[in-house]
């Protein structure tokens, strides 16, 4: 028995002209599940949105209030950083990646979209002959579709396939052809929650050293590996990163997980030091900015938006300031999302799912805030629609360039009442199918 009449889910598909649920984006799905809530008033087990389901921090929330009530807002802050946020951000860099970088290199964007979407842009115009971004998936659809609006080739293979030493292999293949401009990946990874190891990212920043590839290395969700606590500033074990093993990166930053603070739109492009000084003659030509970090700040993010809300920058060096000096952990308010997840994964594996990428190397996969649904043979697209008849919600993992079968789910938005429900409707699709 269907929880939701498959007739009414249908129709709203039909009626905001959506040519496949199956491979419909990612809001493209909350606005069919927000539409047969206020429908039939079924509420929806919402696994298909990464939205923060933790209250925003107390520390930036506090500061940004206190920046509005000085008049900020009346001001235009500068375009690459108030200088509270980029001294703070190359501070918390360090204290929880161990990078160093110069805080004119730490940049504040429109979170990390705005980042990664300057990123490949730049890249993208650095050589002629290198017009294709590689993108180590599965990963965060909206990264290529950024791509497909400017114009820029994609390339991709899911790392599941490629781990360890097959990694070089797989990269030396493609890097070798000349046409790569950029490499982007997560870490862990939306949407299975994989982790490099230390190996694959010596291999990635090695080659792409060799090569003369950007690496931009999207930490939305630094720390979130809760197998190894990193939640002490300026002690190991730290995030890892790329940084020790090619000086040719850009690495992102965001608040909207970390702090929860993704309302406000910011986030932190950190360019490497000797890539933000490094001269290209295409940007010269082509903006009269010889120097990376110049063209980054003042022709891209300036025609994008012309900063970041000024109040959202006092706000953001407010909370790096406050994890560096140890005054606020913030790791340990986002652990929720792994209780949520490993409760969720239990309550699936009793009513025949299973997890898709399970494995992280010869780990389990860490518990976090993104995971993956199976359910036996099925493909992606069809469990999806399937799901959404028993009012539940998630996207086709085939969107975010996986191999596997499955949908992707998060954990976010789950509340204490939500378990129950979860069991009760996954017990009846299981009966049926």
């Amino acid at each position: 028995m269907c929880i939701v009449s498959s007739e009414i889910v249908d129709s709203i598909v039909r009626e905001l002209e959506i040519e496949d649920i199956r491979s419909a984006s990612i809001r493209q799905i909350g606005a069919v599940v927000r539409a047969v809530e206020a429908r039939t008033g079924i509420e929806y087990i919402h696994f298909e949105m990464g939205v923060p389901g933790l209250p925003p921090s107390a520390v930036g929330v506090k500061a940004e209030c206190e920046a509005l009530q000085r008049g900020v807002a009346s001001v235009y802050p500068i375009i690459d950083g108030i200088p509270e946020v980029k001294e703070q951000a190359s501070r918390f860099i360090k204290a929880f990646v161990n990078a160093d970088i110069n805080p004119q290199g730490c940049i504040p964007t429109v979170g990390s979209m705005q980042a990664s979407f300057a990123s490949l842009m730049i890249a993208s115009q650095l050589d002629e002959k290198r017009d294709t971004v590689l993108y180590i998936d599965p990963g965060f659809p909206v990264q290529k579709q950024q791509a497909k609006v400017v114009g820029v080739n994609i390339a991709s293979f899911d790392i599941a396939s490629y781990r360890g030493k097959a990694l070089e292999v797989k990269l030396e293949e493609l890097y070798s052809k000349g046409n790569i401009c950029a490499v982007l990946y997560s870490t862990p990874n939306n949407p299975t929650w994989m982790t490099l190891t230390d190996e694959e990212l010596e291999i990635i920043g090695r080659l792409s050293a060799k090569y003369d590839v950007i690496v931009i290395e999207d930490l939305a969700y630094m720390t979130m590996d809760f197998r190894r606590d990193m939640s002490r500033p300026f002690e190991p074990p730290y995030q890892p990163s790329v940084y020790k093993y090619t000086d040719n990166y850009i690495i992102l930053l965001s608040a909207s997980k970390i702090f929860s603070y993704a309302g406000q739109r910011i986030a932190l492009a950190c360019i490497s030091d000797k890539l933000f000084v490094r001269h290209y003659d295409s940007l010269k030509e082509r903006y009269g900015m010889p120097r990376f970090g110049a063209a980054f700040a003042y022709a891209f993010l300036y025609s994008f938006s012309s900063g970041v809300s000024h109040s959202a920058q006092c706000a953001m060096a407010a909370m790096l300031k406050a994890a560096c000096d140890g005054e606020y952990n913030f790791v340990e308010d986002i652990k929720e999302y792994a209780l949520r997840t490993a409760r969720i994964k239990d309550i699936l594996q009793r009513n025949g799912f299973n997890v898709v990428y399970d494995t992280d190397g010869e780990e389990p996969v860490s518990d976090g805030f993104f995971f993956t649904i199976g359910y036996k043979d099925m493909p992606g697209g069809e469990l999806l629609k399937e799901l959404l008849y028993y009012g539940i919600s998630g996207i086709d993992l085939a969107t975010t360039g996986a191999t596997r079968n499955g949908i992707r789910a998060c954990s976010s938005n789950i509340k204490p009442h939500h378990y129950a429900m979860l069991e009760e409707r996954l017990r009846l699709f299981n009966e049926k199918h």
